[in-house]
């Protein structure tokens, strides 16, 4: 976190919600939210370099970050939680991007909130279809690796990051290893991104950017699930990023920061 920038709770349906901010709401707000594990200052890298133009705000999920922990069997509604915490800010229609779950959480508050979002910015969401032969989360060697941290240092964390994602610039991993040790570990049986996306997608009425990258350096969406996505919104645009998996910006930032910055370039445009 930057020296000027802040950091506050807000309170959303009873329970906290940290964000990080960068200006103080006399420019347009952007609203940037995480994905599974992360938190909010993982954004760190493009708010520092959208912050001129953009009042940024960096949400912490419930469960991640310094934002309300859950509660054994708590439904969890990320959409919810954002559009109350838009309301409670007096945000006016911001451009709402996210990553992966946070890009699902911006897809599905486009649905269900239109009058809330000016705009979306979808950098490799999670639509993922239900599968019969789906694993829990904690089959998975990365997540069952997380509940081991409860004694390693920052330094040991960043170490195992940069051994999992040498694409990654140096910038990215402190904040990703925070985000780790923050992590409520209580959130794995609650978690459920196999959410109804087309649904969410055909009933989107604002601009909407979807960001892809290569599906075999791991990226979600595929060039077939983009281009049904496009034939399900009139509002849906998608440009794909070259040399990139599921951390698009992580892994390709110059060509994420182009991607992004002209679609909110067009996007203020339309706004005049």
């Amino acid at each position: 976190m930057l020296p000027h920038w802040s950091d506050a709770y807000s309170t959303v349906d009873g329970r906290t919600v940290h964000y990080t901010r960068t200006g103080d709401g006399n420019k347009p707000p952007l609203l940037l939210l995480h994905g599974f594990t992360d938190n909010g200052l993982c954004w760190l890298r493009a708010a520092r370099d959208l912050e001129a133009q953009y009042d940024v705000i960096m949400p912490d999920a419930r469960g991640h970050g310094l934002s309300a922990r859950v509660q054994p069997g708590e439904p969890l509604d990320n959409a919810a939680d954002v559009a109350g915490l838009i309301t409670a800010l007096g945000l006016r229609k911001p451009v709402v991007g996210g990553h992966s779950m946070g890009g699902l959480t911006a897809t599905e508050l486009g649905a269900r909130y239109p009058e809330l979002v000016g705009g979306l910015v979808l950098e490799d969401p999670a639509w993922i279809d239900p599968s019969p032969d789906e694993a829990p989360l904690l089959e998975n060697p990365f997540f069952a690796w997380l509940l081991t941290l409860e004694e390693a240092s920052l330094d040991e964390i960043v170490a195992m990051g940069k051994t999992i994602s040498p694409l990654w610039a140096e910038v990215e991993f402190p904040a990703w290893a925070e985000s780790k040790r923050q992590l409520d570990k209580n959130i794995f049986p609650l978690v459920n991104v196999r959410q109804p996306w087309r649904e969410f997608v055909a009933a989107l009425t604002v601009p909407t950017l979807l960001i892809t990258a290569v599906p075999e350096m791991n990226a979600i969406i595929t060039p077939a699930i983009a281009q049904e996505a496009v034939s399900l919104s009139p509002f849906l645009q998608a440009a794909q990023v070259p040399d990139a998996g599921h951390n698009i910006r992580r892994e390709n930032y110059p060509a994420f920061m182009n991607v992004l910055q002209a679609f909110l370039s067009q996007f203020a445009a339309t706004q005049d």
